[in-house]
């Protein structure tokens, strides 16, 4: 699954995202768990606080994060009254942080109401039916190689094998990659994950035979063995919906916000900052979901298997 983001300005999403799941997971019953000075503390309280105030408590098994989350609550509550004593929630500061936050509350709502309601488990199944399941399954190939600086070293290296040596045992002792440690072997990959000179000697071997010409690549020269072939399959649905329903919101989330562009009066006075700013959005306006890797990955390169 290929996925078109925009690392700095989808932070409105990301937000958005954070308070979606946290809102989403609030239960319909809501008991008193405690109270401060009289005021009450929900479950849906904790809920919301173990999502918001803390990236580390949702590595906290979940009795000692809904305990985290209740003391932090209890903390909040009581320096929270006697700031209003100290009538801090008059300062300037104050209200301008807070028109801030009831901002972000709205952008939040207007997502969810907008954007995220409409991305049900339907419509996650069918994207993924339509780009993932449809998807032919692709050919991978289990391989060792053999790195050198010179084609002679290559070709010495073929012949040993040619006498019968062994091809892991040799990578072990001549091979410069980082994989020599483990015979020179890389592993599966599939077409485009390796330089193109190597994927292509690499998918033209059968099983169990070696390059019987060296390879060379802009890392040096190649002896290549193959193991193995097999086809990859697509991943199960369960494995990869919350990833498609994520690509789904930030690719809706976009679209939303382009639209709303259209009709809005945005203007940036300062030159450099413009400039900036366009040069952030302009890649995910032109991208497709095919010019990125999948998330997570990076082309392979064979020096630097290990």
């Amino acid at each position: 699954m290929h996925q078109s983001l925009r690392p700095l300005a989808g932070i409105g999403v990301a937000l958005a995202l954070a308070c979606i799941t946290a809102d989403s997971s609030i239960a319909q019953d809501d008991p008193v768990v405690a109270t401060v000075n009289g005021q009450e503390i929900t479950e849906s309280d904790l809920t919301r606080a173990g999502s918001d105030l803390d990236p580390q408590f949702s590595r906290l098994p979940p009795e000692q994060r809904r305990a985290a989350a209740l003391s932090a609550l209890i903390e909040i509550r009581m320096m929270a009254d006697e700031a209003e004593k100290q009538k801090l929630d008059q300062a300037e500061k104050f209200k301008e942080r807070m028109e801030f936050l009831r901002e972000r509350a709205l952008h939040s709502a207007y997502i969810e109401e907008n954007v995220a309601s409409s991305l049900t488990d339907e419509a996650v199944r069918a994207r993924y039916d339509q780009e993932v399941a449809a998807s032919p399954a692709a050919n991978e190939v289990h391989a060792r190689h053999i790195l050198v600086k010179t084609k002679e070293e290559a070709e010495a290296i073929i012949k040993q094998l040619d006498e019968g040596g062994d091809f892991a045992a040799i990578a072990k002792e001549k091979s410069t990659d980082g994989a020599a440690a483990q015979g020179g072997d890389l592993g599966y990959f599939a077409a485009g994950q390796m330089v193109p000179e190597f994927e292509k000697a690499a998918f033209a071997l059968e099983p169990g035979s070696y390059s019987k010409e060296p390879v060379q690549t802009q890392f040096g020269w190649h002896v290549i063995k193959v193991e193995d072939k097999r086809a990859q399959q697509p991943p199960a649905f369960d494995d990869v919906k919350e990833q498609i329903r994520s690509v789904m919101l930030r690719e809706a989330y976009f679209e939303l916000v382009a639209s709303l562009k259209e009709d809005a009066e945005v203007e940036i006075t300062d030159a450099k900052l413009k400039k900036a700013v366009e040069a952030i959005e302009q890649p995910a306006q032109s991208a497709k979901p095919a010019d990125q890797p999948a998330a997570g990955e990076e082309p392979a390169q064979p020096e630097s298997a290990e």
